[in-house]
């Protein structure tokens, strides 16, 4: 068995494949095996792996599940010690590997550790350095739009981009997986907000760098699809992590984020979305089988609550000076 399983989720993304599996093929550090899952897609993308890439393990899912049960299934089905989540509209550079593995042994308390996502066409732009949240409620991708330079340091973050990540396959199991009522976005903060209350970290990797494109399967930026479910899952996120008492002190500051967000995103017209994604967020909280996925306090983590806690607080001055 081979020390690396990297797991692909691929919907519809045929036309991303040959550049994503093609820069696998060069890779300086060789253990590892690929497994891509489907989720039902309707392209060519299975018959053209088959084809091209015959090395590649498919998973093939009946329909679109999304991501997170797309990950989950690969993660299921594999044994490697560690795990490599890779979006399938990425090219990742030779060392790509070699530094994702090297890098999460270097910290023998990482739960993950996050590559340098550069975007795809400005290759000298970070696409994501790491994943922080706010008091306000405010999710963000560090360093995005600016000049990859400036983010040579490796360092911890709040949570790691499943976009590009590695996660140590023993300490998955003490999390669980990335939960699937998320279906797509925030599920990898939520599952590294989760290792941040068992006082695990998650850390970015300059030197391993991958080039994103972005979007690839949802769309553009802004989209009905995007928006809607961010802002259910950003309500989910809240109430699954945080006790009562730290919900009870974040809540001015909750409340002002999302008007923030309801109001910016009501100039572009996208206001009802919005806000009938934060419906469905307490709508999917209240679902039985939800409410007994809350993280339930424990005093053993309290300090673990109090660094987040601080975390929190300051990622409002990180999200205007990253």
């Amino acid at each position: 068995m081979k020390e690396t399983a990297i797991i692909i989720p691929n919907y519809n993304g045929m036309q991303y494949l040959e550049t994503c599996l093609s820069s696998l093929e060069k890779q300086t550090c060789r253990e590892f095996t690929i497994y891509l899952v489907d989720n039902g897609s309707t392209d060519q993308s299975r018959s053209y792996v088959s084809a091209h890439f015959p090395e590649v393990q498919w998973i093939q899912l009946d329909q679109n599940y999304g991501f997170s049960r797309a990950v989950n299934e690969g993660i299921r089905r594999t044994r490697e010690p560690y795990v490599i989540l890779l979006n399938n509209d990425t090219q990742a550079e030779e060392r790509f590997v070699e530094e994702m593995l090297e890098g999460i042994r270097r910290h023998p308390k990482a739960f993950s550790a996050g590559a340098k996502m550069l975007s795809w066409q400005e290759r000298d732009k970070i696409d994501d350095a790491g994943n922080y949240y706010n008091m306000l409620g405010w999710a963000f991708a560090r360093g995005k739009g600016k000049p990859e330079t400036g983010y040579q340091k490796e360092q911890k973050v709040f949570a790691a981009c499943a976009g590009a990540a590695i996660y140590r396959r023993s300490l998955l199991e003490k999390t669980g997986l990335f939960d699937e009522e998320h279906f797509a976005y925030l599920e990898d903060l939520d599952i590294g907000y989760r290792a941040r209350i068992l006082g695990y970290e998650n850390w970015f990797l300059p030197r391993a760098r991958v080039y994103h494109v972005g979007s690839g399967t949802s769309g553009s930026r802004y989209n009905l699809f995007k928006i809607r479910y961010s802002s259910r899952n950003n309500i989910y996120l809240i109430y699954k992590n945080m006790p009562l008492l730290q919900l009870i002190f974040n809540l001015p500051a909750l409340c002002l984020g999302f008007l923030v967000k309801l109001v910016f995103f009501a100039s572009k017209g996208y206001g009802r979305e919005y806000a009938a994604g934060i419906k469905n967020g307490f709508s999917i909280s209240r679902k039985k089988e939800n409410r007994a996925k809350k993280v339930r306090f424990s005093p053993g983590h309290l300090w673990n609550y109090l660094c987040i806690q601080w975390e929190l607080f300051v990622s409002i001055f990180r999200r205007f000076f990253r």
